[in-house]
């Protein structure tokens, strides 16, 4: 029955489906997993790297998940990445349009919401479809303080406390973010919950910077700062949280 209502974005099936949309999330699914967590200080994001391949040179890519969108919004992003980089570079103009217009940075919900309608347009013209790609947003402002939302290629978004996107076990991460998030989590303790969900739901052993990225966004006094972990920096954080886990066992 699908075949008949799937060749276009602008036809609904008779059970009030758009096939396109819901192809376009199966795409995502396969994906590497990426995780998000709000903490009191900071938001965490956590993803796991497809790309492994030793001939590949890391020096020509900063990251292959995380991508600063401006001074106070980042993102992590699941599915195909050609596609996020057309609605990146889109966002990343918008955010300096305002900020040229009204001399303040971009308010978050307002640059997710932008973004959205133009997703959400590409699945309602004909000769279009959908973007491949789902978004983790984590942004400061002074209206609401530390926000995460996660957007899929329908167009929706909303604001979450800890969530996930893509990856084949993305049931298992939400059940873990359920089971361990608490609402005073802080930012070190959000790290830690970030690599036992990507340790979980990872279909490999030996967890390491070479199939992991995490990144931190927080606030020092006055200044926003965003950090993506080195290989080393990742190696070692993985280290001390396994001697803690190991700790508490005992």
């Amino acid at each position: 029955m699908a075949r008949r209502y799937d060749q276009r974005t602008t036809i609904f099936s008779p059970e009030g489906r758009v096939y396109q949309v819901e192809y376009a999330m199966t795409a995502i699914r396969h994906a590497g997993a990426t995780v998000g967590i709000l903490a009191k200080d900071g938001i965490v994001l956590a993803a796991e790297k497809k790309t492994t391949a030793k001939l590949l040179d890391a020096s020509t890519s900063i990251s292959e998940k995380m991508f600063k969108i401006d001074e106070h919004v980042v993102c992590a992003v699941a599915g195909i990445t050609s596609d996020a980089n057309i609605l990146i570079n889109y966002a990343r103009l918008s955010s300096q349009r305002f900020f040229y217009q009204y001399q303040e940075p971009m308010p978050v919900e307002q640059l997710v919401s932008q973004i959205c309608d133009t997703k959400q347009g590409y699945t309602q013209y004909g000769g279009l479809r959908p973007f491949g790609v789902s978004f983790l947003y984590a942004g400061w402002d002074r209206h609401y303080g530390f926000q995460l939302y996660q957007s899929d290629p329908s167009g929706n978004f909303a604001g979450w406390k800890a969530t996930s996107i893509g990856g084949e076990n993305s049931q298992v991460a939400q059940s873990v973010l359920r089971s361990n998030y608490k609402p005073d989590i802080s930012l070190k303790e959000a790290l830690q919950l970030a690599l036992k969900v990507l340790t979980k739901t990872m279909d490999r052993s030996n967890i390491n910077s070479e199939k992991l990225e995490f990144s931190y966004f927080t606030k020092q006094g006055d200044n926003v700062v965003y950090h993506i972990f080195t290989a080393a920096e990742l190696d070692a954080f993985i280290k001390e949280t396994d001697l803690e886990q190991e700790t508490e066992d005992n």
